[in-house]
């Protein structure tokens, strides 16, 4: 019983730090200065500062990014535009040699 004591008040404990650090950052947040202007910028995060990225990370396409040689366009399968692969040949396996018996 104890033990369902302590893990209750940890729970509180834990708790109450959560919404201390909620009330702070709600806070926070209304001493900033506002930008509350109508330039369409839209919803977003707003503990975000600093300018939005030029361009995309990564930079130019790679040199092996081709298009597919075939594309499904229509209510084709793909194997009937692949085609069917060549059978593999099948190697025998050597014979035993014959033992005489005698």
């Amino acid at each position: 019983m104890l033990i369902f004591g302590v893990l209750h008040l940890v729970a509180l404990m834990l708790g109450v730090v959560l919404f201390v650090m909620f009330v702070r950052a709600d806070r926070n947040s209304r001493s900033g200065p506002h930008d509350d202007d109508d330039s369409g910028g839209g919803g977003g995060n707003d503990r975000i500062r600093g300018k939005p990225k030029d361009s995309p990370p990564g930079g130019i396409p790679l040199p092996d990014a081709s298009p597919a040689s075939f594309r499904l366009r229509g209510t084709e399968r793909l194997r009937d535009l692949r085609g069917r692969p060549g059978r593999r040949r099948v190697v025998e396996p050597a014979r035993p040699s014959r033992r005489r018996v005698g």
